[in-house]
């Protein structure tokens, strides 16, 4: 961290050592998005956690550089089991960017990696948050991540799955502030036998809250994906907005995929809109790129490609 940012106060740090120098901070925090007892994941979690990722921006102080971490492995008998929690102060601005990875040659056996990441948005804070996970075939990846945004707060997901094992991956953004917002974008990319498990969500709580979840996957070989994505719009949150889209490329006739619309509407004076689609690769398509000399595993590439572009321009 630089030693500017370090004058204003912002802390970026590993969260065991944060426990230590940071205590009452951390101890406000901590469990508070996710309650250490919510399930069998965050009670595993709250048991095992090591290493992990604190980061604190305070008040009226903008982050212009992105934060970035690492996170790794290279020992499938060693705890993978980090804790990132974010807290940005009214009126901040931050970027975090995390890659979560196996060192392969090395691992090989079983392993879990259940991650739980907590990021507090406070009133007319801006968090932008970044991770793309390459776990190796022999690990199932288990990742929480949730949001609590506060008035005129704003979060943004753009998220990775990108492993080689299983994987099971919810985003959620707790919208409790009004005029409170959130934009997740997500693409999976599923091949071998892998099964993936993919849900977006979004829980309207503030008037003129405003929510948009764009989930892409490709599923290749004997890949599945089960993809879910939740608005709801609770009592009260009128004027709230809620959008998203599930889309999933098939490549393969034994690849699978579900893709699940699911709008929860307990308010009147609100808009909300869903998409979903799940198919193959057009056939028109890929014949119309051969006819101009474009080899077909090229162009299927190239349909990937724009497929997941939207996305991956992020």
């Amino acid at each position: 961290l630089s030693s500017e940012l370090a004058a204003k106060g912002v802390i970026f740090t590993d969260l065991e050592t944060a426990v230590k120098e940071h205590s009452e901070l951390v101890q406000k925090y901590l469990f508070q998005a996710i309650k250490f007892d919510e399930d069998k994941l965050t009670a595993l979690n709250a048991a095992l956690w090591n290493g992990g990722v604190f980061v604190y921006v305070p008040k009226n102080v903008e982050v212009e550089l992105p934060l970035q971490a690492i996170l790794y492995n290279d020992k499938a008998e060693a705890t993978f089991a980090p804790h990132i929690l974010i807290v940005a102060e009214a009126n901040s601005r931050v970027t975090y960017v995390d890659s979560t990875v196996t060192v392969k040659d090395a691992v090989s056996a079983p392993f879990t990696h259940p991650a739980l990441v907590e990021v507090f948005v406070k009133q007319g804070a801006q968090v932008r948050f970044g991770s793309v996970h390459s776990l190796g075939e022999s690990g199932v990846d288990l990742s929480l991540r949730r949001a609590v945004v506060e008035n005129d707060g704003r979060i943004e997901w753009i998220i990775g799955d990108l492993n080689d094992g299983n994987t099971v991956s919810d985003t959620k953004s707790v919208l409790v502030g009004n005029g409170s917002s959130s934009d997740t974008k997500i693409i999976s990319v599923g091949q071998g036998k892998q099964q993936m498990s993919l849900t977006t969500q979004a829980v309207h709580f503030g008037k003129s809250s405003d929510s948009n979840m764009i989930t892409r996957a490709v599923m290749r070989e004997s890949a599945s994906a089960i993809i879910n994505g939740i608005t709801k719009i609770e009592h009260g949150a009128t004027k709230a907005n809620g959008v998203q889209a599930e889309k999933v490329l098939m490549l393969s006739p034994k690849a699978r995929g579900d893709a699940n619309p699911i709008l929860l509407i307990d308010e009147d004076d609100v808009t909300a809109g869903h998409a979903a689609s799940v198919g193959q690769v057009n056939p028109e398509q890929v014949y119309y790129l051969m006819s101009r000399g474009i080899e077909k595993t090229v162009a299927e590439r190239l349909i990937i490609h724009g497929f997941l572009a939207p996305v991956v321009s992020e």
